[in-house]
């Protein structure tokens, strides 16, 4: 899903290509995510000693977290080809037959976004999906006749940020369905190393370390800050991206040691200072920031709700002590409205 291009935003950025060699390419490359990493192995592994193709998987979380990588790794592994398209572009039922048409014995279909399916191409998906058959209307009117066409056997990985979104009758036919977490602190410094030694950059464990604690624990967001600070570190420093450049660098994208950006800072800030602290509407926040409501949802309060800066509340958006604490603002805890929280 496209948002608003911060260098802190999970989602792709149209205008900064993706370097798809930093991509791991076997699930032993992997690092992090060890459950969904072993329930592929298993899964890898059975559909190879059957010589069938791998039951179609559903992965979902948060943007930046590695679907679409898992998809490249599962065809890597089954050495298979992956067919890649995304929901958006699905517009008509017969854009997807022209695809499935395509599709060969055991390749895999990767339909990222996947919830934002229309209604009639999700009705040409399920037989797809469950009896491997392509159902399609030739003609107009009385003259109109149903024909079915008989589709190898594939497999339909799906990736999507909103599961809730994603029709029950789809989702039901995923037979392995994975949510993705957000990496921790040694996982990501492995991304980073590993990243840097693919770019040529020169990177010290304190290099590392830095970028890692400030990248929210997504790979993507890891990757474009590593190209930031080498960047950084070529023409402030001597090309070496050392604890004190990283930190430099970082500070002057206004990213501080926790990983938030001006945007995050906006929102906690608008919550305390224009509305004392909360409770107060998604809506409202986003009209006070000038920032589009879905954004601030799927980008922001995520990592904000891991951080414990901000609650959830029926009557809106409430900042913690915590939040008070990072923004060095006293937190008046007699103050009803601040008392106001979900318990």
């Amino acid at each position: 899903m496209e948002k608003d291009g911060r260098i802190v935003d999970g989602a792709k950025i149209k205008n900064e290509r993706e370097n798809i060699a930093l991509r791991p390419k076997l699930l032993s490359d992997i690092v992090g995510q060890d459950r969904v990493k072993d329930n592929l192995q298993i899964m890898i592994e059975a559909a190879k000693k059957r010589q069938d193709p791998i039951d179609h998987i559903l992965f979902y979380g948060p943007p930046g977290l590695g679907k679409t990588s898992l998809a490249h790794v599962i065809a890597n592994e089954l050495t298979v080809k992956v067919h890649i398209t995304a929901g958006p572009t699905i517009e008509r039922a017969g854009d997807l037959a022209a695809i499935l048409t395509h599709v060969k014995k055991g390749d895999i279909l990767f339909i990222d976004e996947i919830h934002r399916l229309g209604r009639a191409v999700e009705e040409v998906l399920y037989p797809a999906m469950e009896d491997f058959a392509l159902d399609i209307i030739i003609g107009k009117g009385p003259a109109a006749k149903n024909v079915r066409i008989n589709l190898p056997r594939f497999t339909v990985v799906g990736a999507t940020t909103r599961l809730s979104l994603l029709a029950g009758p789809l989702r039901d036919r995923f037979g392995a369905q994975f949510r993705l977490d957000y990496y921790d602190q040694q996982s990501m410094e492995f991304i980073i190393v590993r990243a840097s030694k693919m770019l040529g950059a020169t990177l010290t464990a304190e290099g590392a370390s830095a970028i890692a604690r400030r990248s929210r624990g997504t790979p993507r967001i890891a990757l474009r800050l590593l190209r930031r600070v080498r960047d950084f570190a070529q023409i402030k420093a001597d090309g070496t991206i050392t604890g004190r450049i990283a930190g430099e660098a970082l500070n002057l994208m206004e990213i501080d040691h926790l990983g938030l950006d001006d945007i995050d800072r906006r929102i906690l800030l608008t919550i305390i200072e224009k509305f004392s602290g909360g409770p107060v509407g998604l809506e409202t926040i986003a009209a006070s920031i000038s920032e589009d409501p879905a954004t601030i949802m799927d980008v922001n309060e995520p990592y904000l709700l891991q951080l414990g800066f901000i609650d959830r509340t029926p009557r809106g958006r409430v900042a913690t002590p915590n939040a008070y604490e990072h923004l060095g603002i006293p937190y008046a805890n007699d103050d009803p409205q601040q008392q106001d929280r979900l318990i």
